[in-house]
């Protein structure tokens, strides 16, 4: 089923919501009580999200914009409609960039790190950088020659370059201007060099100051002449060109895309607003960019995503405590997890609670003689995977293991490229996903004659993700779920075989119907004037179905709460139309990234958890998987989750269709903060009771001796 909705007039396109998101963050960046070095990452953060949104959503839109087909009239002027109003907010955005960028740094000297200049060096501070040269740069800060650049944009877009002007002076004191462009080598170096300390300051470079005081060693031998240098960077469409009609595999086809990313076209460029006009036109033509292309003049700096790996200079009080990942107690101990998950469902939501547990499952499964088989999906893989170690230590203990890998992850292919084959290496039968359909399902299924054991999760088996991103993961022995899980496996390795499932929602099967009919089921509640109400916690909204139905589900009477994280294309809140509907997007220390659906369900409410977001892509286009939870524990834990969210008023923002961000009225509440503290309260009395369990039962013994 496609996304064949009729479009409302509040609609909001994709693209702009996603403006909406990212500017949240650059606002976290700019908020009071935020530690300054987590600001300094908020802005890395925005400024990484702004370069990908680029590559793909903007390369995208700009192909649909050229696009000459007939049929395509509609999108094209809804795509260049839509460019020129990203534009508009991507401007208005830079400037807030920038000054909260200068605020930031100002913050930062109140706590004795200073930012200098290459104009700004002491003595000493001169012969270490100097030195720094000699002993690091020399050789990796080439300059090329403008005159003998024909096309800049074949390079790569992964960096800083600078533009460098010297000026040289005849004999009859003439000025005469050559230009050239050398490559900031931070990818070898790091952005960010710590200087001697001076006048009490801990004092930081940016590399490519370091490169701008040296130029007279780089350029030695040139005689008497001043130098200038200014900063661009530009982005390139991403997207890959797969020719399916090539006559070799899937593996083959993306490791090739992967490559092809280098020769994509420049489509945005952000240069220094100081920059001569003479050097800037000589560096844009040589880029190559067209009318429908980006162009933003900044700062001083680019690439600001560096900003996330800042030194702290040690000043550790400067970031946020750390949380340390709860070890659940349920969960540990001489007991086998396994055993433990027989005897009901269990969950762990991380980064609140430690990922080690779902290692350790599938170490219990990979060790014991009672499993035969396990099969897995993986999306997203970490470079040195402990959940791909497992999977491999139970191929070599004569495990069956079958594992589909997602290729096109995008940005992960060639991660996963390496250990799909590894994995083959060892005998694990990995299977490439389905053509035309992302696997993005997160599926374990555990065969086993002690009884099969299934796990289904909102993220990715990913050891790092589980540090960062909020996401739950469902461990059940109960066989009518476990079943369909393996069914879902089946579906996977014969797309075109025709199967229902009666518990898993199941895209591109049945999930969409069902959620709609689900929604109008409580707009029928609520039209007969019975309790009727929703709450989700969600990444994305932009299915234009679904977004009908919640609006109609709304006028209905239908209380509608959401939690969402990026993309939202329905307005809440408009009168007659949604005014039953309330969106809040939270910016924390963590990602928000857990899929979490409750029904009110005539009052016996209905629980979902799993992968999907509420797009076209996820419902007609990828393998996603949501499953009930019918534990009553898991549930209570779910709907806190939600309510603590809509409850944010610190980190929460209200969604109104407008990217104006207002925090919701309320006592302060920090839903991440008030989470952790009570998992970290409810561990410590699990533990509490063991422990008095375990004096009685000692007792007892001793009674009984």
């Amino acid at each position: 089923m496609g996304n064949k909705g009729k479009r409302q007039k509040y609609y909001i396109e994709r693209d702009l919501s996603w403006m909406y998101f990212n500017r949240r963050i650059l606002q976290e960046a700019a908020k009071d009580g935020v530690p300054v070095m987590e600001k300094m990452s908020f802005l890395g953060i925005y400024s990484n999200n702004l370069d990908e949104f680029f590559r793909v959503r903007i390369a995208s839109l700009n192909r649909i914009a050229a696009s000459k087909e007939k049929a395509l009239k509609d999108n094209r002027e809804t795509a260049k409609t839509t460019i020129k109003e990203i534009n508009k907010l991507n401007a208005t955005y830079n400037r807030e960039f920038e000054q909260t960028v200068a605020d930031v740094t100002a913050e930062l000297a109140a706590h004795g790190i200073r930012l200098l200049r290459d104009t700004e060096l002491n003595e000493e501070q001169q012969r270490f950088v100097r030195n720094l040269y000699s002993d690091k740069l020399n050789g990796l800060t080439n300059p090329v020659w403008l005159s003998e650049i024909k096309e800049l944009g074949g390079s790569g877009d992964d960096g800083i370059w600078l533009g460098v002007k010297r000026t040289m002076w005849n004999e009859q004191k003439k000025p005469r201007a050559d230009y050239a462009l050398i490559k900031v080598p931070a990818n070898v170096t790091g952005r960010f060099v710590v200087i001697p300390p001076s006048d009490g300051f801990s004092n930081i470079m940016y590399i490519d100051d370091v490169i701008r005081f040296c130029l007279p060693l780089i350029f030695i031998g040139s005689g008497k002449c001043t130098f200038e240098a200014y900063s661009f960077k530009f982005t390139k469409d991403a997207e890959m060109e797969i020719d399916n009609d090539l006559d070799f595999g899937v593996l083959q086809k993306v490791a090739s895309g992967v490559k092809s990313r280098k020769r994509g076209e420049p489509i945005r460029v952000i240069y220094d607003e100081t920059m001569p006009r003479d050097l800037l036109k000589k560096i844009m033509a040589r880029i190559g960019i067209d009318k429908l292309d980006t162009i933003v003049s900044g700062g001083r700096y680019q690439n600001h995503k560096d900003l996330m790996a800042f030194p702290d200079c040690g000043k550790t009080d400067l970031k946020y405590p750390r949380l340390t990942p709860i070890e659940k107690c349920e969960l540990e101990g001489e007991e086998g997890i396994m055993d433990a998950v027989h005897r009901r469902d269990r969950f762990i939501h991380v980064p609140y609670h430690s990922f080690n547990s779902f290692i350790r499952l599938l170490r219990e499964a990979a060790l014991s003689p009672d499993v035969k088989e396990i099969r897995a999906t993986l999306y997203r893989l970490a470079r040195d995977s402990k959940v791909v170690k497992t999977l491999i230590c139970a191929a070599r203990n004569g495990k069956k293991v079958t594992v589909v890998i997602e290729l096109l992850a995008r940005f992960d292919e060639e991660s996963n490229i390496k250990w799909s084959k590894k994995m083959q290496e060892e005998g694990i039968e990995v299977i490439f996903g389905v053509e035309g359909l992302k696997v993005h399902s997160k599926l374990v299924y555990i065969k086993s004659r002690s009884g099969d054991i299934a796990c289904i999760g909102t993220g990715n088996f990913h050891e790092g993700n589980a540090k960062v991103y909020t996401d739950y993961l469902l461990m059940t022995s109960r066989p009518s779920i476990v079943r369909e899980v393996a069914r879902v496996f089946d579906f996977i390795s014969k797309p075109f075989r025709q199967v229902r499932f009666r518990e898993l929602l199941v895209s591109p099967n049945e999930m969409k119907p069902k959620l709609l009919r689900m929604i109008d089921a409580e707009a029928k509640e609520a039209r007969d004037g019975r309790e009727a109400w929703i709450k989700i916690k969600i990444n994305h909204i932009t299915d234009t179905d679904i977004i009908n139905h919640l609006y109609e589900a709304s006028k209905a009477g239908v209380r509608i709460d959401i939690v969402l994280r990026g993309n939202c294309s329905l307005v809440p809140g408009v009168e007659g139309l949604s005014d039953n509907i309330r969106a809040v997007g939270i910016i924390d220390r963590y990602l928000e990234h857990s899929r979490i659906l409750i029904f009110c369900n005539a009052g016996r409410p209905k629980y979902y958890l799993g992968s999907a977001d509420w797009m076209p892509r996820n419902l007609v286009n990828r393998i996603e998987v949501l499953t009930p939870v019918y534990d009553a524990a898991v549930q209570r834990d779910l709907l806190r989750t939600v309510e603590y969210g809509l409850r944010d008023t610190t980190n929460g923002r209200i969604i109104d269709g407008h990217g104006t961000n207002a925090f919701p009225d309320g006592e302060a509440f920090r839903s991440q903060q008030e989470l952790y503290e009570s998992y970290l309260a409810e561990d410590k009395s699990e533990r509490c009771m063991r422990t008095k369990a375990d004096i009685t039962e000692e007792n007892a013994e001793n009674t009984r001796i």
